[in-house]
């Protein structure tokens, strides 16, 4: 097992240069580069007057380059100055392998835009990522897996069928329009005002006691989580209950009750290690995608500043330190987590060997 994980551990800087360099090879293609969203916004704000660079007698410059779009009429050495500032002045593979060095030592660079670090920015965005993922994963999990396993227990039943109503309205209903229902409901928005509407504590929170920091925490998190949680929790509850209908059938179930045993022992004795093998595999994937992904727009809703909301930001405004940057973390982090997740189908069931399925 230590082999296989010394294994894993090495693969790992291989999958993160393979997916800097597709990544960084799609970011050069792509047009509205970060020296073309400067020369947009000076689009009618006077940029003539500061392009009239000394040298010329004061004259003004109409020469420009067709290099970027926006930049007709516009001083070459402007131009010039404005790659220097944003690192196009050198070769394109020459900044990539600067930044993979950089990387290495976790000097994620400085935003274009904010006048702070890469690594500053992502520290402070991530408890507000890290409270919305963990969490609303924690509780996705914890509503789930017992509602799936209830569903294949009772499969057919009067029960399977109403819970498959909310199941199908999960499937159908993204979790922003049910984050924008809880709004209306609850938090000021048509009805009730029982819960605030931003942020992730109240704006006095330094000044509160431990105990009522802990509830004033709570409860920022209640609307946005339960709107995360409605949202994604279908996918997991179907995936428990097609898993243990599927072990349910299976020839050991039908010997195991010939053999006098128990509904209960057979179902969490022998059904459940196997079942819940499909379950435990996508724990990274869901985890990943609640702090990174399926936050993105919840956050907006609910005025909520974390890493979801950082990087699509960046995308938008091309601050490809910031993008990279997070590109980097997420990916590492990612990776650690499929490990992790190998880890535990071992701790599920330890008939799993890596070490020999490989050989």
């Amino acid at each position: 097992m230590y082999a296989y994980i010394l294994r894993r551990l090495a693969l790992i800087p291989l999958t993160i240069f393979g997916i800097m360099v597709i990544n960084f090879a799609v970011v050069q293609i792509a047009p509205g580069g970060p020296v073309e969203q400067v020369l947009s916004k000076l689009q009618g704000t006077g940029i003539e007057a500061a392009t009239r660079i000394s040298g010329q007698g004061g004259k003004e410059v109409s020469g420009g380059t067709g290099k970027y779009r926006g930049a007709q009429g516009l001083d070459p050495a402007f131009i010039k100055s404005l790659e220097k500032q944003f690192g196009f002045d050198k070769p394109a593979h020459e900044r990539f392998f600067m930044m993979m060095r950089d990387y290495l030592t976790f000097d994620l660079g400085k935003s274009y835009y904010r006048d702070r670090g890469v690594v500053d920015l992502i520290l402070d965005k991530m408890p507000v990522s890290v409270s919305l993922g963990l969490w609303s994963t924690l509780i996705m999990y914890l509503v789930s897996v017992p509602l799936g396993i209830a569903k294949a227990v009772r499969d057919g039943s009067r029960f399977d069928v109403a819970s498959s109503w909310a199941i199908i309205i999960g499937y159908a209903v993204p979790a922003f329009l049910f984050a924008i229902l809880l709004i209306v409901l609850f938090a000021g928005g048509r009805y009730a005002d029982w819960f605030p509407l931003r942020g992730l504590t109240s704006d006095h929170w330094a000044e509160l006691s431990w105990p009522a920091r802990i509830g004033d925490y709570f409860w920022h998190l209640t609307l946005p989580v339960t709107a995360m949680v409605i949202g994604n929790f279908a996918g997991l509850t179907m995936l428990t209950k097609n898993s243990f209908l599927e072990e349910i059938g299976k020839q050991y179930v039908v010997t195991a009750r010939a053999k006098g045993l128990s509904e209960r022992r057979i179902l969490y004795g022998h059904v459940f290690r196997n079942a819940m093998l499909l379950v435990v595999s996508g724990f990274p994937a869901a985890l990943i995608g609640m702090l990174f992904t399926g936050s993105v727009l919840i956050e907006v809703i609910f005025s909520l500043d974390g890493l979801g909301l950082l990087g699509f930001e960046a995308v938008i405004n091309r601050d490809y330190p910031v993008m990279f940057g997070t590109l980097y973390f997420f990916g590492l982090i990612g990776l650690l987590l499929n490990l992790l997740s190998d880890l535990t189908y071992t701790l599920v069931d330890p008939r799993i060997d890596f070490e020999r399925r490989e050989t």
